[in-house]
């Protein structure tokens, strides 16, 4: 919790931490509406799942270049630019007129959203480096309290009355606080780095990190999109119980990034990132035992497994030697979010055409895989 108390007490790492939670918000408040821009635009799912594609087609898009924007920028004035990026973008899809427009808005949102995702990440990591002090796994902590923000602001919709309003409202009120918060950070830059010429060697690493990030962010992904399912098909839960499970993984996934980098100082990202794999191991055990309550307990496992992964990676990925911290990052940040989108799809089609069970199989493999991945992580770093 110290690392929680050093967001809390610092408008330094406060700054950094709100635009976290600022993600969250413009990209939760966009969900919620979902389904009545499906209406207002009369279209079909099939049509939706396209347009949102396109919002991460505008992800992977801006992947390749973020890099070099944020070092020619530096870093905290990309981030800050992002945030003025994103605030502008994310009124653009509840205002599109028709479905056309609608997928050049949500091109250009998910373009927003992954450079300020990569940006902040590495802002993160260098003023971790200036400051020695460990506080990345307690920003995505305020990434996570964003979507309860969400929740809560979800209880206005009957007063607003109006998408365009709800999502304006919420978008001058986070820009104000950004506005105010930008100074403590914007003029943060990428210490240099003594880059080293492009070999297998370098890139073994990096690509180790990357199925790490493929991995956790699909099972996240899984978990957010099957867990309810499971519950009511695999346990037989009971109508009122169906939501516990993705409860109890949100619950967890933001107290254990307020505890990680504690947790982290003491044992290494490397360590803290095999524990995570293996407490996420044992939860899919205690999930596939298709028992209500340790099924729920096996998910709440999950969410403390999986809080510490992801802002480890990030954090390790923009600390390897001779590497960028901003091209680290995006790297990472390119395989995490390939395994959010895919990770869903391939267990989707799984639980299709053999069992749901079988798809919970394969995580619980997948967790293992990580946990196996560290030891080699581990060895090369001591070599």
């Amino acid at each position: 919790m110290k690392s929680l108390w050093l967001i809390l007490s610092n408008p330094r790492y406060f700054g950094v931490a709100w635009v976290f939670t600022s993600i969250n918000i413009w990209f939760g408040t966009w969900a919620i509406y979902i389904p009545t821009v499906k209406e207002k635009l009369d279209i079909n799912k099939a049509d939706l799942g396209i347009a949102l594609f396109c919002l991460s087609l505008g992800v992977f898009t801006i992947f390749p270049i973020a890099s070099k924007v944020i070092n020619k920028l530096g870093v905290g004035r990309a981030s800050w630019y992002g945030v003025i990026f994103a605030s502008v973008t994310a009124m653009l899809p509840l205002m599109a007129p028709n479905y056309y427009l609608l997928m050049a808005a949500l091109y250009l949102f998910g373009a927003s959203n992954g450079f300020i995702d990569i940006a902040i990440n590495t802002l993160v990591t260098e003023i971790e480096k200036e400051d020695k002090q460990n506080f990345m796994s307690a920003a995505h902590g305020f990434f996570s309290l964003g979507g309860i923000l969400v929740g809560l602001g979800s209880f206005l919709i009957p007063v607003i009355g109006n998408p365009v309003l709800h999502m304006g409202i919420t978008v001058v009120l986070v820009f104000i606080i950004n506005f105010f918060l930008k100074k403590h950070y914007v003029h943060v830059v990428a210490a240099p780095v003594e880059k080293e010429p492009f070999s297998l060697k370098l890139f073994k690493p990096l690509l180790l990190l990357g199925i790490i990030g493929f991995v956790s962010f699909g099972a996240e992904g899984a978990i957010v999109d099957w867990s309810s399912l499971f519950l009511k098909e695999m346990t037989m839960a009971p109508e009122m119980l169906i939501g516990a499970g993705f409860l109890a993984f949100s619950t967890t996934m933001t107290l254990g990034r307020f505890l990680g980098d504690g947790i982290s100082a003491k044992i290494g990202p490397i360590r803290i990132v095999g524990l995570g794999a293996l407490i996420a191991a044992v939860g899919f055990v205690l999930v596939l035992t298709q028992q209500t309550a340790w099924s729920i307990v096996g998910f709440a496992l999950n969410g403390l497994g999986f809080s510490v992964i992801v802002p480890e990676l990030f954090r390790i990925g923009g600390n390897v030697k001779g590497v960028d911290s901003s091209q680290g990052v995006a790297f990472i940040a390119g395989a995490g979010y390939m395994g959010f989108l895919l990770g869903p799809v391939i267990l989707g089609f799984i639980a299709e055409s053999a069992s749901l069970n079988y798809s919970f199989i394969l995580l619980l493999c997948m967790a293992l895989l990580v946990f196996g991945i560290t030891f080699f992580l581990r060895r090369r770093k001591n070599s």
